[in-house]
């Protein structure tokens, strides 16, 4: 059973060596079986998106990683935490820096895919997020973080070459 709470403060924060703050984030996805194959990766991949606290915008769950967390248990952390999903985290994505948007200083984002699992039914943070399934696409016109689009796009073209392989497999 998953608690309820989000972590709060952020006296086990990690820092890298230029002191910037290093926050951790996945790509919840599933890929829509009811969509024939023969559609692509591309249309096939649905990710899960969250509001901000403050209730609009479309982003990752994200979030800082903690000194007593490896890198991995901080990605499932802030997933369960802001959309309330668990799954299998996969292969890093890459690094990104971005600008935080309610202080003048700048972070070191980590990303990873999430293979949703399970979707929890109550979660710590539900009362201030908003969660929703959308398309590839969808992410691409409506999330304000350019860095986030890279990551997807990553995510995409590793499922794209995954598939490719796994196609070649059953025809040999």
């Amino acid at each position: 059973m998953a608690s309820l709470v989000s972590r709060q403060g952020r006296q086990f924060q990690r820092y890298n060596t230029s002191g910037r703050r290093l926050v951790v984030g996945c790509i919840p996805y599933k890929l829509n079986v009811n969509k024939p194959s023969t559609e692509g990766v591309d249309k096939r991949v649905e990710v899960l998106v969250i509001s901000s606290q403050k209730g609009y915008g479309m982003m990752f769950p994200k979030g800082g990683w903690e000194s007593d967390e490896n890198i991995k248990q901080a990605a499932l952390r802030e997933a369960m935490e802001e959309a309330g999903v668990q799954g299998d985290i996969e292969g890093k994505l890459g690094e990104w820096r971005y600008k935080s948007k309610s202080q003048d200083i700048i972070h070191e984002g980590i990303m990873f895919p999430l293979n949703v699992t399970e979707e929890l039914v109550r979660w710590p943070e539900m009362d201030v997020r908003k969660r929703r399934w959308v398309s590839v696409e969808e992410v691409k016109k409506y999330c304000p973080h350019s860095w986030m689009i890279e990551a997807l796009e990553k995510l995409v073209t590793r499922l794209r070459h995954q598939s490719m392989l796994a196609e070649k497999q059953i025809l040999h």
